[in-house]
């Protein structure tokens, strides 16, 4: 029987400006479900002009989740991109 491939993934979230809650974001993509993918801790980033990102961590099976296609199919398309400007990998690792 061959290992299942898993990848650990950590994303840059963005939001839309400085007055976004971001709890929101967090809790819209987080709301995200997925055979194969899971959620990990999380961190709010400065970035500047007193904007924040957040960055979320994902541990995803390869055969099941492709993150390209999670973050454009779901982390910047609609309900979630109310809150999301983009969505933007920062490290992927397999694991």
């Amino acid at each position: 029987m061959a290992a299942v491939g898993k990848s650990s993934v950590l994303l840059d979230v963005k939001p839309w400006d400085d007055e976004t809650d971001m709890v929101k974001p967090e809790e819209a993509v987080r709301s995200v479900e997925k055979e194969g993918l899971t959620w990990g801790a999380s961190k709010l980033v400065p970035v500047g002009f007193g904007v924040n990102k957040l960055q979320i961590m994902i541990t995803v099976v390869d055969e099941l989740v492709s993150v390209d296609d999670l973050i454009e199919d779901c982390l910047c398309a609609e309900p979630v991109n109310e809150y999301v400007q983009s969505c933007d990998i920062a490290s992927f690792n397999k694991i």
